[in-house]
């Protein structure tokens, strides 16, 4: 018998599998290239996928410490947050990334058809591409072009399991590779 622990996108988040889980928790690293002055940083920290209130949509927090070269020498490190709201779509292998306020970021997706989107925020325009990496790893990476930015942001994000729990696979989803 061949049992999905996962039935769709917003269950991998979370981590659930027969139990319902109301939180997931990852690790994020990220590398950041501004390719236009040739200035590399770092973000280190987690993302918490929370439930809503509504009971379909997840809240995305991310917090942690970024470290990008000072103006005048050495190195800037400190806190940096940034939240977003997922919201479910006519397929449980994708979800509506929005702004908190509502404005529409993105679409988020491991499969083959839906894992590359972008966002226009003017005048410059972020490109997004999502890989499942394993049962417990993704990553997406941000291309921004355009006159006043010239980024790539790579981030991979890796479950944090419970000390004596077993990590859990994506079931259902698929990779991009």
């Amino acid at each position: 018998m061949n049992v999905q622990p996962y039935s769709g996108l917003r269950a991998y988040l979370l981590g659930t599998s027969q139990t319902s889980a109301s939180e997931g928790r990852w690790s994020v690293e990220r590398t950041l290239f501004d390719r236009a002055a040739g200035t590399r940083g770092t973000f280190t920290g987690v993302v918490i996928f929370s439930e809503t209130d509504d009971g379909g949509g997840l809240r995305f927090h991310e917090e942690g410490t970024v470290r990008w070269p000072a103006s005048g020498g050495g190195t800037f490190a400190g806190p940096a947050t940034r939240e977003y709201l997922l919201r479910p779509t006519d397929s449980p292998d994708a979800l509506d990334m929005t702004f908190p306020d509502g404005r529409p970021f993105h679409r988020m997706s491991f499969s083959a058809d839906s894992s590359q989107d972008q966002h226009w925020c003017d005048p410059d325009t972020y490109r997004v591409t999502y890989a499942l990496l394993g049962p417990d790893a993704f990553s997406y990476v941000w291309d921004v072009t355009g006159p006043r930015k010239d980024l790539l942001l790579e981030s991979v994000l890796r479950r944090q399991t419970v000390p004596g729990e077993a990590p859990q696979g994506p079931g259902e989803l698929s990779s991009t590779s």
